[in-house]
This record gives structure tokens, sequence and C-alpha cells, in this order.
């Protein structure tokens, strides 16, 4: 009997061990943490005793965590956060006072992979401080959940770092010229409440819940139909960053759109009239097609 019990333990045990490996894979680097979880890559700086602050080596680990998550077919959506209560402080300095600066210098940049515009969506979970280069990171990202004891600012402004990574054109367009001068002019701190009302967060969280969110967030895009989501937030970005003018614009997004009408509008189409999605409802997993990748 003792033994049956135990074989039967071991059997469940193993397929646990599967079932886990097969809905979560994690590799670890020395300075960023990379975990595969369902459709989303859960993607950790990791120097914690330095508040997660860039260096050349762990920028090139970023840019080749997110080259890899945007070649992942199967992965729908990131998110970026950091490892010992602080998201990022920004670039080392420590490297600049040494006299080098490749990571300021090559066309890469200094973060990461700021300098791209991928074709998934990617939530940041912030919390400690998010400053300076931190906060260009935090502004790269789709949206931003912020625990309520985090910070934000340009605190480069007191070293004399200039802004290289993007924000001088992010910051504008997502909370307008007059707020984002405010912000970078100064170099003054930003709470939780404030980036809310602005329009930097998305959402607060409380202390110790930010990563948690993030990942609720992210998964719920995940349910969405892909290439239609995908269309949208390119066209999006289009017309806040590339477009010449709202003709222009229009002509952008009505041609990026045609596309998904035939291969997602109308299977969405037919579901609502099965009865999916009724009264405001999100349970949209009938719409999920299991067999298919969607296209990047």
């Amino acid at each position: 009997m003792a033994s049956h019990l135990k074989r039967k333990i071991e059997h469940l045990s193993l397929k646990l061990a599967k079932h886990s490996l097969l809905r979560c894979y994690s590799n670890t680097s020395d300075l960023v943490v990379v975990t595969k979880q369902k459709k989303l890559h859960l993607i950790g700086i990791n120097r914690p005793e330095k508040r997660n602050c860039i260096n050349d080596e762990t920028a090139a680990q970023l840019r080749d965590a997110f080259d890899a998550f945007e070649k992942d077919d199967d992965a729908y959506a990131a998110v970026l956060y950091g490892k010992g209560g602080n998201f990022c402080s920004g670039y080392d300095l420590e490297q600049v006072a040494k006299g080098n600066f490749y990571g300021i210098t090559s066309e890469q940049g200094p973060m990461g992979p700021l300098r791209k515009l991928l074709n998934k969506p990617v939530v940041a979970s912030i919390n400690g401080y998010a400053v300076a280069g931190g906060f260009e990171l935090a502004l790269w990202c789709d949206l931003r959940v912020i625990e309520e004891t985090a910070v934000m600012g340009f605190f480069n402004r007191r070293f004399g770092l200039p802004l290289i990574n993007g924000s001088t054109t992010r910051l504008p367009q997502l909370i307008g010229l007059s707020r984002a001068l405010d912000l970078i002019l100064t170099g003054r701190a930003v709470n939780s409440k404030e980036a809310f009302e602005i329009g930097l967060a998305t959402k607060v969280t409380a202390c110790g819940t930010g990563l948690g969110n993030a990942i609720s967030l992210a998964n719920s895009l995940c349910k969405f139909p892909q290439q239609c989501l995908r269309a949208d937030r390119l066209s999006a970005y289009h017309s806040t960053y590339d477009s010449t003018s709202l003709e222009e614009a229009l002509k952008f997004e009505f041609e990026n759109a045609s596309k998904v009408i035939t291969e997602e509008s109308i299977k969405g189409a037919q579901s609502f009239m099965k009865g999916v999605g009724r009264h405001g409802k999100f349970h949209l997993e009938a719409l999920e097609d299991k067999d298919q990748s969607p296209s990047s």
C-alpha cells in the first residue's frame, strides 16, 4: 500500500514538473533575467546592488532579450521590471567617470533597446527608482504600472548628462510640451500620484504588487486577436511620430487595417453572432486561434 502510494506521488510530481516546464521557462544571466510564462516574456534587470543601473553589458543583454521576444512567434507581450526593489536608476555613471563613452556614443545607444520600435507591446512594472535613463526605459514601454512609492525623474540633470534615448521626443507626445519641459529642465522627482494624473502611469498599485499587476495587464492583451491589436498599435505610433498630415495618417490607418479584416475581423464577427463578448464581456478565449501564431 505504501509503495503504491509512493509511486502515485512520484507520478503526480513528474506530471506537475512537466506541466510547469511547459508553462514557464526561465533563463538567467548575470545581468538580465528572462522568464517565458504562457504568452509573455518577463524581462528583469538584475543589478540590485547598483539599483539596476545599466552598464554596456547590461544594455547588450537587454537588447538581446527584446530581440528574442520580438522573434518569438509564441510571445504576444513582454513585461520589463527591475530586481531587488528598484526599476532602474539610469546609466552607470562609473563608466562615464572612467572616461568610457562607448555605450553613450554607439548607434545602438547606452540603455539597450530604446532606439527600436517593437512590433509587440511592452508593459513596464515600476517600483523604487525609475530615474534618468531608467525613466527613459519606462517611457519607451507602451504601458506603465507604477507602485505608489515609486519615484521617476530626470535626475541626470544634476550631472550634465543629456537625454539621448528618445525622451525629448516621447515625453512631449505623452504629456504635452509644457509638462514635458517642466520635467526635462528641472529634473525634479515625480511621485506616483502625479504620474497618474498627468498620464505617465497607466495604473498605480500598492507597494509590492506592481509586477503582479503588470503581468495581469500584459496577459489581458494576449487574449485579444493579435493581428488587429498590433495593427492598431502601429497606426497609433505612426500617427504620433511619422505622419506628415491628417490625410496621410488616415490613409496609413486604413491600409494598415485592411489586411486584418479578412484574416481576423470576419472570424470575430462570427463569434459575436454566436454570443461571445455580448454585453461588453471580455471573456474572449473563443476568439483565440490555438493552431496558428499571429504574424508580426
